[in-house]
């Protein structure tokens, strides 16, 4: 046993011995290195000659410094990604590019070559949510999922008369300040006649008009009148809202058309005053609604559930992360969701966080059934790439992917047998309605 502790003592100091020599080898190499800048710098500050040893030794020195430092800084600026490796994989698109574009006898539309390239490259992932768009029709998907453009704030249409007429006026828009009505007949804007052209015309001359003020020559009630409105930022309403009642019970009923950036705040803003006129239950209709921010889903989904609540699942390389509801707020009101076929992403992940974690009433039929999560990037030209990056899953860990959610109430708006609905008539809306007035005591 002692001679067992001896070996052991003498194997600890051997070891020591060797970490005391490296260390001694290194101090020594960087003193010597020290040393070779140090009599450089002497003898310049002397104007001693230096030796062609020692000027190409410390050029050779500065020269590996210098580059271990712009890697360092590069890796740095590049977040570690291996742009040299990357080069040589593109390598045969770029020589395939410059030899067609240096050689070819006809006309190339370069930036349709580089447009059709991305596409290809996209489509390559086999995801239909994995895409690219290109300028125009990127800024118009931001102005529909921001909810916000530079305008006048109303919806047009053409009539039979094949004339431009007001449909809608947004609230606290230009249109609605300079005394716009629902139903004016837009003649001309800025003395351009616009009879016989569409509201799509008109949308995007006031779009992209570059002035200020846009001059509106209308017709109202057989009376023509000229009217000038200042162009500014808009938000697009995303959210409407009603009551119904019956025997003495009120029933809080909100649309959302698509979950924007302006949704959370419409959707509080309406909540609000419903629940100031005394509602007992609240309808959510988000029928017909593609989705938008998963943010504002969840952020509206925090409204109603407990803290601690799970509002959705994330999914990534087998490792799940649950969403959970953070905040004080909560509802105790029943509530029901309606949704059909194109209900889908955020409308879903809504509809289910309210059915499996608030124990609230579905109604109508399946949903979409998109059951993962996109991230964009914008290109340098305007242009987008949109890219799935996970899945998600119901709170109680259910991938609805293809699948959609599925109704506490199975409805449809109408049966298989009937043409068509009678006007008015909406069975979905009716059932939780319905279903609703049956909860409140």
């Amino acid at each position: 046993m002692v001679i067992k502790m001896i070996f052991k003592k003498k194997d600890k100091i051997q070891k020591s011995k060797e970490i005391i020599k490296r260390e001694q080898l290194k101090i020594k190499e960087e003193k010597r290195k020290n040393r070779l800048i140090n009599k450089i710098i002497s003898r310049k500050q002397k104007n001693t000659p230096i030796t062609l040893k020692e000027q190409i030794t410390s050029m050779i020195y500065f020269e590996i410094l210098g580059f271990i430092l712009c890697l360092l800084l590069f890796f740095a600026l590049t977040g570690g990604r291996n742009y040299i490796k990357m080069y040589a994989e593109l390598n045969k698109l770029i020589n395939v590019y410059d030899t067609i574009t240096s050689n070819y006898y006809g006309k190339i539309d370069k930036q349709a070559m580089i447009d059709n390239a991305i596409e290809s490259m996209m489509s390559e992932a086999g995801d239909d949510y994995t895409n690219y768009t290109d300028k125009d029709n990127t800024t118009t998907f931001l102005e529909n999922i921001d909810a916000t453009y530079e305008g006048i704030g109303c919806t047009v249409s053409v009539n039979e008369n094949n004339e431009i007429y007001v449909v809608d006026i947004f609230n606290d828009s230009p249109a609605k300040e300079a005394g716009i009505e629902k139903n004016d007949v837009i003649l001309k804007i800025d003395d351009q006649d616009y009879i016989g052209k569409t509201s799509a015309d008109m949308a995007n001359y006031v779009k992209k008009n570059k002035n200020t003020k846009i001059k509106l020559l209308i017709r109202r009630n057989n009376e023509e009148k000229e009217i000038t409105l200042t162009r500014k930022k808009v938000n697009i309403p995303t959210v409407t809202g009603e009551i119904f009642e019956k025997d003495n019970k009120k029933i809080g009923y909100i649309n959302i058309s698509v979950f924007s950036a302006q949704t959370y705040e419409q959707f509080r803003k309406e909540l609000n005053k419903l629940e100031k006129k005394g509602i007992q239950g609240l309808i959510i209709d988000v029928r017909n609604n593609t989705g938008g921010y998963l943010a504002t889903a969840k952020d509206i989904s925090s409204m109603f559930l407990k803290k601690g609540d799970i509002i959705y699942r994330l999914e990534k390389d087998k490792k799940i992360e649950k969403i959970k509801d953070t905040t004080k707020e909560s509802k105790d009101y029943p509530v029901a969701v309606i949704i059909n076929a194109a209900s889908a992403s955020a409308s879903e992940i809504l509809a289910s966080a309210i059915k499996e974690s608030y124990k609230g009433i579905i109604v109508g039929t399946n949903s979409f059934g998109k059951g993962t999560v996109q991230k964009t990037k914008k290109l340098s030209d305007g242009s987008m790439i949109k890219y799935t990056v996970q899945k998600w899953l119901t709170p109680n860990g259910n991938w609805i992917d293809e699948v959609g959610v599925t109704p506490t109430n199975f409805v449809e708006l109408r049966t298989a047998n009937e043409v068509e609905i009678t006007i008015g008539e909406d069975r979905q809306l009716e059932t939780a309605k319905n279903l609703l007035f049956e909860k409140i005591n």
